[in-house]
């Protein structure tokens, strides 16, 4: 549909989006929306580096329509630790999602990134890339819950809370006149969803939602830009695994050995396949309320053995 290529590409009219190949850990997309005189900015990036970069690349369309509000579409870093770059904007986030920003901050990456032997060399092989050091966390200055619609230089801007899902409080943002959404991770394009937070029954029927708008262009969190085709792909993930793993839960299997067993057809050629250990555990944990998940080194440890044990 559109190059998969670094930097800014204008989908439609006065909405931009903003690509990082190849979509892995960290490298998460972004997105522009253009007015008259003003334009929203959906999410930032992962260090002040790659956020700088970025809002460089969009000075041509910025430098006439200045930036007077982002939306961070979740609390994962790489879609808001870039805040303090645009810290003059009016910052806008789910109410679930502004509380989760407080639970990761920059500096816990930085050590887990920093630490020694074992754990250090697993974070380091997922996050190395990144420079969390020197980073502010900048939480947003207006939240909502539900829905709201916002005006950005005469566009109306729907922002539809979705979660919780991917995580605790994920927003789509819906560009009406341009039938465009930006999905923020409730779309991984080519690389494997993970369920933070769940049930997946809420994420599939975030993606009914996405696919009940008719946008022409989608936007994903991770990824190249897509339709309704890439819509119904995650949701086929998402069902399959919410199908298999609930059949293992139910004949007593452990979570971890049912995430080993599960075969993943066509999606083992998504990136990031690992990624079902969290997706089975957190099927058991819905399902389940007793079920306790392993802390997130341990999720970590598993989707790193998993992806080299079948690599």
């Amino acid at each position: 549909m559109f190059n998969y290529q670094l930097g800014v590409h204008e989908v439609t009219d006065g909405c931009l989006a903003y690509l990082q190949p190849d979509g892995g850990w960290g490298y998460s997309n972004a997105g522009l929306v253009v007015g008259d005189g003003q334009s929203l900015l959906v999410d930032t990036l992962f260090d002040l580096n790659l956020t700088d970069a970025m809002l460089n690349s969009m000075k041509p369309f910025t430098s006439s329509a200045p930036i007077s509000a982002v939306v961070n579409t979740h609390a994962n870093g790489d879609h808001c630790y870039g805040n303090e770059r645009v810290a003059n904007a009016e910052i806008i986030a789910s109410r679930s999602a502004a509380e989760e920003m407080k639970e990761v901050p920059p500096q816990m990456l930085a050590a887990l990134n920093a630490a020694p032997g074992e754990v250090g060399d697993l974070f380091r092989s997922f996050f190395g890339d990144f420079d969390f050091s020197g980073i502010t966390l900048t939480p947003p200055t207006r939240t909502f819950d539900g829905r709201l619609d916002i005006e950005v230089g005469g566009r109306v801007v729907e922002l539809m809370e979705v979660g919780p899902a991917h995580t605790n409080g994920d927003v789509i943002v819906h560009v009406p006149d341009a039938k465009v959404v930006y999905t923020g991770d409730i779309l991984f394009i080519d690389g494997t969803p993970i369920v933070w937070a769940g049930p997946l029954e809420n994420w599939i029927a975030a993606c009914d939602l996405i696919t009940s708008l008719g946008a022409d262009v989608v936007v994903p969190g991770h990824g190249p830009i897509t339709d309704n085709s890439g819509v119904a792909e995650v949701r086929d993930y998402l069902s399959y695994v919410l199908r298999e793993a609930s059949v293992r839960q139910d004949s007593g299997m452990d979570a971890f050995d049912a995430a080993r067993d599960i075969a993943l057809d066509a999606f083992g050629t998504w990136g990031e396949f690992g990624r079902i250990c969290v997706n089975v555990d957190t099927v058991y944990r819905s399902r389940n309320p007793q079920h306790r998940s392993p802390d997130v080194v341990e999720q970590f440890r598993r989707m790193a053995a998993l992806e080299q044990a079948n690599g």
